[in-house]
């Protein structure tokens, strides 16, 4: 076996997208749990506390535990097994990748973090790009039946 000397490292964040304004709310995690998404959803809860936030959310156990405690203004609806094409949020975190982390090696998890704090906040100002990568015609036809 040959040691190339790549070690993994893992950070994590939480990401919800808003395609009908372009916004986005976001936490980044040392860990990926129940833990952390209530954390996330609180914090989403309290940055829209007079709004019904309905989340759509892939099968990670981390978005069904069984100790996650709603907020009262979010509903959450599972996608469908192995769909995440159905996910805006996917498209949002490619973007994110393909801006931010172009071609990069870094020596640090430390720099990927630092890369992420620059960066989530660029992608979150720019309301017009949220709206043009998440805001897919089909999901905003729906989104303005569905608030009539």
């Amino acid at each position: 076996m040959v040691d190339n000397g790549f070690e993994r490292q893992f950070t994590y964040f939480f990401g919800a997208i808003r395609p009908q304004k372009g916004e986005m709310d976001w936490i980044i995690c040392d860990k990926m749990n129940t833990e952390r998404m209530n954390e996330f959803l609180i914090q989403v809860s309290a940055a829209h506390p007079r709004e019904l936030i309905i989340m759509i959310l892939d099968g990670a156990s981390s978005h069904w535990g069984k100790a996650l405690a709603l907020p009262h203004n979010i509903r959450l609806v599972r996608l469908p097994a192995y769909a995440p094409e159905l996910n805006p949020q996917e498209r949002i975190w490619d973007e994110l990748r393909e801006k931010e982390f172009p071609d990069r090696v870094f020596d640090d998890m430390a720099g990927v973090i630092r890369q992420l704090d620059q960066g989530l906040p660029r992608l979150a100002a720019d309301s017009k790009r949220l709206r043009s990568t998440a805001g897919w015609p089909w999901i905003m036809s729906r989104l303005n039946l569905n608030a009539n």
